[in-house]
């Protein structure tokens, strides 16, 4: 029986449609639509970045601020709320929390059945909040402040498109993009077999596609553009924390949209989402040895020991690639808010949501080889050789090679240290050489999820697969497929079917059968087995019919709770700040220059303390100030901004005592006129509290680029 508290509210949703399409002549509001945003961002300096496993891969300062985007819709039965974050991926503690939170203010309303929190996947992201023990070991353990964000950045933007709710409509188009992705594990794909292969134009997908929503007044409200790419532009080396590719681009259409107000600011939210990624990257050269330059093997190894096979591009560094793949991904979002052949979404809203228990799941597979169907079951988890390997996004560590089909007796003893994977495990796993059984790791508490969260939303003739982790292309469009089937033999209308990436529980890869036999870095990586994508196509095939028919389904496992575990961590605390001998917090110890033009570089150090002090939420550790004409200092950029760089150092370790670069490109469209650079930041006092400091640096006079040597002696 439905609360009485989400009764009301289901009763107000189709008042309000109903008043408004009295009031507006003309106005067909088929839904009750919020959206809303909110900062995200966790921790910028001194916690490991979450994605490449790289432990020296610390933060020291912020390249794009991360953000939480959230899209309610309601058909007057149902709501359904999906979140799109700036994140490495969701684990089933942030997502608990943010339900729970959400509890409190709106009782039942919002569940773990209508909510879906999906992550772009950004590799320059703080970690250690997974929880589960084998994400969160090379973050040092569990981060506080890293969950903490996330979590609060995620139930605010809930919150927002929750008091926002409007009447509107709902409309869905697709595009295609091209030059941003290539498929990382090609030899892998192939071994697809060939006619389903023909069936596709390239190996990886180029299909954008965007949902709009629009007020009934005509009003626009935000859009969500889900593309399939790994936000890996900002490579291994990058220690700002940056949404990556996905994110400047939300930051791109959000200007745009919202009049060129600051990031983060501004009614219309943009998002764009994770899809079927999983062997896709954005770096378009490809692979290639990173001293020598030369062309990697076909396993992607370097004839030198100690020479990486990395791919880049297509910019000349990390932030022009990032930079040319948001534009490029933009553009396209852009041309078909403005010019695509958007088709309206009407019809009702259903979501259906189960727990799946992985290891106990079966389904039959059509064995090509055989010709014959056989019962597949899924398997503890476990991680493979490859899976060390790394990718030519991130290459890994020691001697291991992608394609490794075979175990070495030194690293099964090693690995036999931790646990030892049982001869069924092998079995089950078949050409995956079991480097981490962690299926079997208990100590100090589960190291990787067996039950995931399966969900599906639909909203007439859309198919929205909220996805437990990173399926590959193939698996994507199998998935498509699978869904497209049952869609078509309960309705004539054409269906679009979404494959959202990340969501709500994170268990790694999905390969398709015959890509696992490959074991690259994704199979070796796809932790229940080779019928990993078999038992989902099974799985997501009954959501749909349940959904179709209104059925109630079985909630399924509850997940193991970890939060209720004493989680370890191993990041050392904040002690004190102390500044540099003679100074204050604050102070401008290398100015700007005093004369800047468009396309100029300028910086300025100031003391500082610790970033940690204060994630500076909703707020900015920088802004770039401008003197109007009522001589007030207008903010015109912030640490969200694209052109700014927020670079955190330690000067000594003993004193506690550090400084921040700030560093401003000058945007080619700035207006004439008087700038200053402003540090804001929070001290640690050595005998306890901490407390607010500011400092701004010298005037900086930008005049227009062809300005001759003689009229900027006026300005001086």
């Amino acid at each position: 029986m439905e609360a009485p508290a989400v009764g009301r509210f289901r009763i107000l949703a189709l008042l309000t449609i109903w008043l408004v399409q009295l009031a507006v002549p003309g106005a067909i509001a088929s839904y009750s639509i919020g959206v809303g945003r909110a900062d995200a961002t966790g921790p910028a300096a001194e916690i490991v970045f979450m994605g490449y496993a790289k432990i020296d891969q610390k933060g020291s300062g912020i390249h794009l601020r991360t953000f939480s985007r959230a899209f309610i819709i309601d058909d007057g039965e149902e709501r359904f709320v999906f979140v799109s974050v700036d994140s490495a991926m969701i684990g089933d503690g942030v997502r608990q929390t943010v339900l729970q939170n959400l509890e409190k203010e709106f009782g039942s309303l919002y569940t773990e059945k209508n909510v879906m929190i999906s992550a772009t996947h950004s590799h320059s992201t703080p970690g250690g909040f997974m929880l589960h023990m084998l994400f969160d070991i090379t973050t040092f353990g569990f981060v506080q402040q890293t969950f903490d964000a996330m979590v609060k950045g995620i139930t605010k933007s809930i919150q927002r498109a929750h008091y926002d709710i409007v009447p509107g409509r709902i409309f869905i188009t697709h595009g295609e993009v091209h030059g941003v992705n290539i498929n990382r594990s090609p030899s892998a794909y192939l071994n697809n077999p060939k006619a389903e292969r023909d069936k596709y134009k390239y190996d990886v997908d180029k299909i954008m596609t965007q949902i709009q929503f629009i007020g009934a007044d005509n009003k626009r409200l935000g859009v969500i553009n889900w593309f399939a790419i790994h936000p890996t532009s900002m490579n291994n080396t990058n220690h700002l924390l940056s949404s990556d590719n996905v994110g400047y681009a939300s930051i791109l259409f959000e200007k745009i949209m919202n009049n060129d107000s600051l990031p983060g600011k501004g009614q219309f939210v943009a998002a764009f989402a994770s899809s079927n990624l999983g062997d896709v990257s954005p770096n378009t050269r490809g692979p290639k040895c990173e001293f020598s330059g030369d062309n990697c093997s076909e396993q992607y190894t370097c004839p030198r020991k100690k020479e990486m096979c990395f791919a880049s591009g297509p910019g000349k560094d990390m932030f022009e690639s990032t930079s040319i793949i948001a534009n490029k991904i933009f553009k396209e979002s852009w041309r078909l808010w403005q010019y695509g052949d958007a088709k309206e979404v009407i019809g009702p809203l259903r979501v259906v949501h189960r727990y799946v228990n992985m290891v106990e799941q079966t389904a039959e597979y059509y064995n090509e080889t055989t010709k014959r169907t056989e019962t597949v079951r899924g398997c503890e988890p476990a991680m493979g050789y490859s899976f060390a390997a790394g990718t030519i996004d991130g290459p890994g560590s020691f001697s291991f090679e992608q394609g490794t089909t075979t175990a070495n007796p030194m690293w099964n003893a090693v690995r036999n240290l931790l646990a030892a994977p049982t001869t069924d495990d092998v079995k089950c796993h078949g050409a995956k050489p079991i480097l981490l059984a962690t299926g079997r790791m208990r100590i100090p508490y589960d190291w990787q999820p067996k039950i995931v969260a399966t969900q599906v939303a639909l909203i007439g003739n859309v198919v929205i697969a909220g996805v437990p982790g990173e399926f590959t292309t193939m698996s994507g469009r199998r998935l498509r497929e699978a869904i497209k089937t049952v869609m078509n033999d309960a309705s004539d209308d054409e269906t679009s079917v979404i494959v959202a990436g990340l969501c709500n529980t994170y268990s790694d890869y999905i390969t398709t059968p015959e890509e696992y036999q490959i074991q690259r870095y994704e199979g070796a990586s796809t932790i229940f087995g080779p019928h990993t994508l078999t038992i989902y196509l099974k799985q997501y095939q009954e959501l749909v019919t349940s959904a179709i028919l209104k059925k109630d389904v079985d909630p399924g496992p509850t997940p193991l709770d970890l939060r209720k575990k004493n989680l370890l961590t191993f990041v050392t605390p904040v002690l004190f700040d102390t500044p540099k001998w003679g100074k204050n917090f604050g102070d401008c110890i290398k100015q700007p220059p005093k004369l800047a033009k468009p396309g100029d570089i300028v910086s300025a150090v100031f003391v500082a303390g610790h970033p940690r002090n204060n994630l500076m939420t909703e707020r900015s550790y920088l802004t770039i100030e401008r003197l109007s004409d009522d001589e007030i200092w207008v903010p015109v950029a912030t640490d969200a901004s694209w052109e700014t760089k927020f670079q955190w150092q330690r000067t000594s370790m003993v004193l506690g005592s550090s400084q921040v670069t700030i560093t401003w490109q000058v945007p080619e469209d700035i207006k004439a006129g008087e700038y200053r650079i402003r540090h804001n930041g929070y001290y640690r006092y050595i005998l306890g509290g901490i407390f607010p400091y500011y400092g701004v640096s010298n005037h900086i006079q930008v005049i227009p680029s062809g300005l001759s040597c003689c009229k900027r002696l006026y300005y001086e």
